[in-house]
Order: structure tokens, then C-alpha cells, then sequence
């Protein structure tokens, strides 16, 4: 019954990752590539809370895998980081491998740490 909760976060995250790329993206005049770079910031930082809060598998499901999942993209950060560099753009698409890794880890750190300040296990 697991998939069930995954269909639906991730019925609940494509969308969202999907608006939220568009918003950031019209916001920006360039070529870095911030509206995936966000979202998957934002992942990566609710994904951490959520680890950190040792949710149950029902819940994880839910929000880890399936909204989380969906929520991310993976595919479209390699897409955006070649697109960079088969046009010329190396530099911007070295940064944003390296700032999405970094990023990536710092919002996972951050997202466990306050999960555990929240229940008062840190």
C-alpha cells in the first residue's frame, strides 16, 4: 500500500517542482539554471528534515519518496549542465555542479539538524 503514498507525493511534487523552476527561472535573466537548482535545494533540505525526524515508512512514503522524488530532478540538472557546456558556458557549468552538491549536503545537514532541535533530541 506504500506505492499508494508514493503516487500520491509525487502527484503532489512534479507540479510543484515544475511551477516553482518556472517561477524562479522568469525571475532570473540567465543562464544558470536557478529554478532547478531551487528546487532541488528545497528537496534536499525537506528530504533532511524528514530524515531527521525519523518518520515511519507510511509518512516517508509519502513525503520522502514520492513528494521529495518528485520534487527533485536529477535528470534535468545533467540536462542543464551539459546544455552549459555545449554552449561555451564551462564555467556556469561547473558551479552548478558544484554549488548544487554543496547546496545538496548543507540542506540535508541543515533540514536534520532542525528536525532533531524541533523534537529536542539535539
Amino acid at each position: 500500500m506504500n506505492w499508494l503514498l508514493v503516487v500520491a507525493g509525487a502527484a503532489v511534487g512534479a507540479p510543484l517542482r515544475y511551477l516553482t523552476d518556472r517561477a524562479v527561472q522568469l525571475r532570473h535573466d540567465s543562464a544558470f539554471p536557478w529554478g532547478t537548482f531551487t528546487v532541488n535545494a528545497a528537496a534536499c533540505l525537506v528530504l533532511g528534515a524528514l530524515a531527521g525526524a525519523s518518520l515511519s515508512a507510511g509518512p516517508y512514503a509519502l513525503l520522502g519518496t514520492g513528494l521529495c522524488g518528485a520534487l527533485s530532478t536529477y535528470s534535468t540538472f545533467s540536462y542543464e549542465t551539459l546544455r552549459l557546456a555545449e554552449l561555451g558556458r564551462g564555467f556556469l557549468a561547473a558551479a552548478n555542479v558544484a554549488a548544487s552538491v554543496l547546496v545538496g549536503l548543507g540542506a540535508v545537514h541543515l533540514g536534520w539538524q532542525l528536525a532533531e532541535q524541533l523534537a529536542g533530541r539535539a
